[in-house]
């Protein structure tokens, strides 16, 4: 809250209620060895309205925020326009207020919001279904393979090396304890794109699924078609971890073959912030709708035969059914869903065509002017790409990024940790936010 009501005698009336006779006895549960160790002396003292406001304000100005510095990173996260329509109805109390659906009949506008996000993320994936939300991508993609062992009755999980490494990380969690095997499939050195070859030979008769990120990780964009029918030939389903935002000018992976589709759904009207927090998608075929994890939100009529939303198809509480529960993920990125609904229906068709368009062209060109420079090479030059690419440096990656940020932008990902076998490289991403002066200024930065 910006404002927190309660006075003096607001709070002593409260201490009364519940017996307590200072705030300071609300805190005596905690171990007098540990208050005592606490060292408040550097903190200084209480400041007034005005002065702290100007405080905050100094101490912002230190971070190396988006409206100042133009960002060419991306790796999961990204910076897209966001209309203001979306901020102005996200920022409604009646939604900005609401956590989740615990008394759904009463809610529905959330739940409105809800059918709606499903509806649309139905569309744009081309599946058939889709679940109220996750928690972000990652846990999204693990909750899918989850789901497809249980569909498929199998335990074995074959994953490219083009999939984010965090989402490896967190699927590798997820799968410590239950899968047989986590098999991890390389990439073509010339294009960065899933090694088929590899592929054919890493699924068995006990591949539960093969697991993809559409455009990979490099940004290159995979064939998903002759993925699906590698996978399906062996009885195992194809998920695809997409990024929204192209499927505004690619083909659904619905259409090419895929079971089970997820995404991290930030930019679809969702602010970077610090990371987080994040907006998981899931959609998938029609006849695994029972096995969705999560929330699901029906449409029927009411006594009066008035059109009305209701939670459907699970119990309220997902983990009071132990092992037999879809997921222990009982709750949903309502809000966030709210956001991503907004965007996409302020965007439109045309709009979010043109939005991806111009990620295409924008990162295009910045690729071909980075290749032009002594010391630069693309790397998968002759690959499709959408907005993300990947360039090889003169120098560690870490230092050109420091240069950049003294000359006033955000560099890209360096990629030494998590793909050492690419020396010195930077992963690049440019969106619809980045203007060709923008474009201009890092060519020449890294020029210099």
């Amino acid at each position: 809250m910006s404002y927190i009501p309660n006075t003096d005698a607001d709070r002593a009336r409260m201490l009364t209620a519940i017996g307590a006779a200072s705030v300071a006895e609300l805190f005596d549960s905690i171990p007098s060895a540990v208050q005592d160790a606490a060292d408040f002396s550097g903190v200084a003292p209480a400041l007034d309205d005005i002065s702290l406001r100007k405080h905050l304000i100094a101490l912002s100005s230190k971070n190396a925020d988006m409206d100042r510095f133009p960002c060419f990173l991306g790796a999961g996260i990204y910076d897209h326009y966001i209309p203001p329509v979306v901020g102005s109805i996200t920022g409604r109390s009646e939604f900005y207020t609401a956590y989740t659906p615990y008394q759904p009949e009463v809610s529905q506008g959330v739940l409105q919001s809800i059918y709606e996000f499903q509806t649309l993320i139905s569309r744009l994936t081309g599946m058939e279904v889709a679940n109220a939300s996750l928690y972000d991508g990652a846990t999204a993609l693990a909750e899918a393979v989850l789901m497809a062992c249980d569909l498929t009755k199998r335990r074995g999980v074959v994953v490219a090396k083009t999939v984010h490494p965090a989402y490896r990380q967190t699927l590798a969690t997820y799968m410590e304890s239950f899968a047989d095997s986590v098999d991890e499939v390389g990439y073509i050195g010339e294009t960065g794109a899933l090694n088929a070859n590899d592929l054919a030979s890493a699924i068995t008769d006990a591949t539960a699924c093969v697991v993809v990120q559409h455009p990979n990780f490099f940004g290159t964009i995979e064939d998903l078609q002759a993925i699906a029918d590698a996978a399906h030939a062996k009885g195992a389903l194809l998920l695809v971890s997409v990024d929204p935002i192209a499927l505004g000018v690619l083909e659904p992976p619905g259409a090419l073959g895929a079971d089970i589709v997820t995404g991290e759904g930030q930019s679809l009207g969702c602010y970077p912030a610090f990371g987080g927090p994040l907006l998981g998608l899931l959609a998938c075929r029609k006849e695994y709708l029972r096995r969705i994890p999560g929330r699901i939100v029906g449409a029927t009529v009411d006594i009066e035969n008035t059109r009305a939303y209701v939670m459907t198809l699970r119990t309220r509480e997902q983990d009071i059914r132990r092992d037999t529960a879809t997921s222990n993920i009982c709750t949903n990125q309502a809000l966030f869903a709210l956001a991503a609904t907004v965007y996409l229906s302020a965007m439109g068709k045309a709009g979010f065509a043109q939005v991806a368009n111009l990620c295409v062209q924008k990162a295009h060109y910045a690729q071909s002017e980075i290749a032009k420079l002594d010391g630069y090479e693309a790397l998968f030059p002759n690959a499709p790409f959408f907005k993300e690419f990947v360039v090889r440096t003169p120098e560690a990656p870490e230092r050109i990024n420091e240069r950049l940020l003294a000359a006033g932008m955000l560099g890209g990902l360096p990629l030494a940790d998590t793909y050492p076998e690419l020396g010195n490289a930077m992963l690049l991403c440019v969106t619809e936010q980045r203007s060709k002066a923008e474009i201009d200024a890092l060519v020449a930065a890294l020029k210099g």
